[in-house]
């Protein structure tokens, strides 16, 4: 793999730490994301000669400016990390419509805007590499979480059409959809909406709880997701979307294989409405 320059969105943390510190160890030119100096100070603390940029993906009018400048002081950007993000949690009924809308501004809106400020110089280009962190929750859902799985299923989907409309240019995408790992995604990072209707105590509590209890604790190893996004990035022909972990993996199939049951319970009654 020669040497490549990535842009990672939220790079200070989580996935896009580990992303970030195996490509500048692969003697890649790393430029990563944060949202404040204290941020980019820890990061360049962490990874001396990495590229920071201060860049709050939800100042979408901003994010143009972001990527030009970055470009210009570090020159063109071969892979884009869209890593920046979060988790929700909480009862549908009990959390409110602004928290949703906060979940989509980043997790949905913040990863597209930042893609579509790369697109015109990938297409240009006719290459470039656009890796979008989705999650399982975009191929799943649990109960607490629709706010979150609800924008990774936008993510997921917007990617694969992202994905075929680009791909004649050269230009390709793909999603990660990792399943449990250690990060602060279900610790300090996760906004907790507070519980009001009792109703609901039998079923989320102990979902919460078990939550908070592994946090730090999962099995999926943040340094191990590195290494397949670099091995990905030198494939010829990666997947759309990337399963990372085994409890992606069986609960993914799972739904899957209960889909193909429910296709195939109410196929007489799908084939009926043709006219």
């Amino acid at each position: 793999m020669s040497g490549k320059t990535f842009f990672i969105t939220g790079a200070n943390s989580g996935f896009g730490l580990a992303v970030a510190a195996a490509a500048f160890r692969a003697r890649h030119t790393v430029i990563g994301t944060v949202r404040s100096d204290a941020s980019r100070a820890q990061l360049v603390e962490k990874l001396p000669g990495v590229r920071t940029v201060i860049c709050d993906v939800t100042e979408f009018d901003r994010i143009d400016a972001v990527v030009d400048e970055a470009e210009r002081a570090h020159g063109p950007v071969d892979v884009l990390i869209n890593n920046a993000g979060y988790g929700h949690e909480g009862v549908l009924e009990e959390s409110p419509i602004a928290e949703m809308r906060r979940q989509f501004d980043v997790n949905v809106f913040g990863a597209v805007a930042v893609a579509k400020a790369f697109i015109p110089k990938f297409r240009t280009r006719r290459s470039g590499f656009i890796i979008n962190v989705t999650s399982m929750g975009g191929m799943i859902t649990m109960p607490g979480i629709a706010y979150y799985c609800g924008s990774k299923f936008a993510l997921q989907g917007i990617s694969e059409v992202m994905r075929s409309e680009l791909a004649p240019f050269g230009v390709r995408v793909m999603t990660l959809c990792p399943g449990s790992f250690r990060t602060d995604w279900a610790g300090r990072s996760m906004v907790r909406t507070e519980r009001s209707i009792a109703d609901y105590d039998t079923l989320f509590d102990p979902i919460r709880e078990a939550r908070q209890a592994v946090s730090g604790k999962q099995l999926g190893d943040p340094e191990k997701l590195a290494a397949a996004v670099l091995t990905m990035i030198d494939a010829d022909n990666p997947p759309p979307q990337l399963l990372l972990g085994s409890d992606a993996l069986k609960h993914v199939t799972a739904r899957i294989e209960r889909l193909q049951r429910e296709i195939q319970a109410w196929k007489a009654v799908t084939l009926s409405t043709d006219g």
